[in-house]
């Protein structure tokens, strides 16, 4: 989510520079001489100075408007790798990006996350390792790592604090143990928060500053994005619609330690449940959505009482944030005709005309790579900004 700058002041920085490459805002010296009241030689020597550190590269030519045409300057996002891990209960993603967050390698994998850091985060250090090497790239061309985790993450301070959850992974700070291999600077937030980022800034759903992207699987949470900016909240647990009570909930136990909430009712765990108490025996939450997708009406019955509680949940969501977009991702929005239909049927009864007069809900278009791509537009977003840029190029 890079900043769109505007006019800036001649005392425009070599950092700030490049964030104009690399928005597109200015991409030539003369455009980024008009856009910051540079002269032509201060812009010449922070150009240079970009070029140098292997920043920025010349690329073609911009077609003339009379005279010679002038060069146009890139981001050169090859420079260096942002290293990427997408961690979950069932499933876990780990790759390898470079600046601009395009995945160069993705490793799927299922470290088991019960047993805590001691087993998960060695299987992420040695597949990053061994992706490199696979790359013909060099360690010393990381400059950054991002990692999501499922459940609550005190964002400033890089620890899980999901205690109910993730007992083992709870006040663990990923961000030393990381850099005994990989010594970048390293950011941790919550998995839904890295795939809404990823749906945002890739998913290519066109340009829109207010989004809700909801994981609907085992578990339930939402990413918030709002004037372009993901909201995490205080502490970090904005988004945790999977553990707002839902009416007539049978007095359901929810792993939170509530009752009746809305990953209790209607989240994956409790889907297979009411599928083997319908005579429907499946192995996991995929094989019951794909008897959604081939209309098996039981399967079908289930995914969409589950979208009409989700329903229930994101109107108030939807009516409080006036999103312009919510995007469905997670195992449960495979099967997204049902899952959209019930969530459809509830939230344009429930919302204000107004609220909805613009509402899209869509199906994630990243499905996997949302998380790493999340996790690599959250890294690059930190070591990209001008004031990162500045100190790199002064040391």
């Amino acid at each position: 989510m890079a900043r769109t700058p505007g006019r800036l002041s001649s005392t425009a920085t070599s950092g700030h520079i490049l964030e104009m490459i690399r928005t597109g805002s200015a991409t030539s010296r003369s455009e980024i001489a008009r856009a910051t009241g540079l002269s032509r030689p201060s812009v010449a020597l922070r150009v240079t100075e970009l070029m140098d550190g292997g920043l920025v590269t010349e690329g073609t030519r911009a077609a003339s408007s009379g005279g010679r045409p002038p060069t146009l300057l890139e981001f050169n996002a090859a420079s260096g790798l942002i290293l990427t891990a997408a961690l979950g209960m069932a499933r876990s993603q780990a790759a390898v990006c470079d600046l601009d967050g395009r995945v160069l390698v993705r490793t799927p994998g299922s470290p088991s996350m019960e047993q805590g850091p001691d087993a998960t985060v060695p299987w992420f250090l040695d597949t990053w390792s061994r992706q490199i090497r696979e790359l013909g790239r060099s360690p010393e061309e990381v400059r950054g790592v991002g990692i999501g985790l499922p459940g609550t993450v005190e964002f400033h301070a890089g620890r899980a604090e999901d205690r109910p959850f993730l007992g083992k992974w709870a006040g663990v700070e990923l961000a030393p143990l990381v850099r005994e291999r990989f010594p970048v600077p390293v950011m941790v937030d919550n998995d839904v928060n890295v795939m809404a980022l990823g749906e945002h800034v890739a998913g290519g759903h066109g340009p829109t500053d207010d989004m809700v992207f909801v994981k609907v699987s085992t578990g339930i949470g939402a990413g918030l994005v709002s004037g372009g900016r993901l909201l995490r909240g205080a502490l970090g647990a904005a988004g945790e619609i999977g553990h707002v009570p839902v009416r007539d909930g049978g007095g359901l136990p929810c792993r939170c330690g509530n009752t009746d909430c809305l990953e209790a009712v209607a989240g994956g765990r409790r889907l297979l449940v009411e599928a083997a108490e319908r005579g429907r025996e499946v192995a996991g939450l995929q094989e019951l959505v794909a008897l959604a997708s081939e209309g098996d009406p039981v399967a079908v019955t289930l995914v969409r009482g589950a979208g009409r509680r989700l329903g229930e949940t994101l109107a108030g969501a939807v009516n409080l944030l006036n999103p312009e977009l919510i995007v469905l991702g997670g195992d449960l929005s495979q099967a997204y005709d049902h899952l959209v239909a019930g969530v459809r049927e509830v939230v344009f009864q429930q919302c204000t005309a107004l609220a909805t007069r613009q509402l899209r809900i869509v199906a994630s278009a990243l499905w996997d790579d949302a998380g790493v791509r999340g996790c690599a537009a959250m890294v690059s977003e930190e070591i990209l900004s001008p004031e990162a840029v500045n100190g790199l190029l002064a040391g």
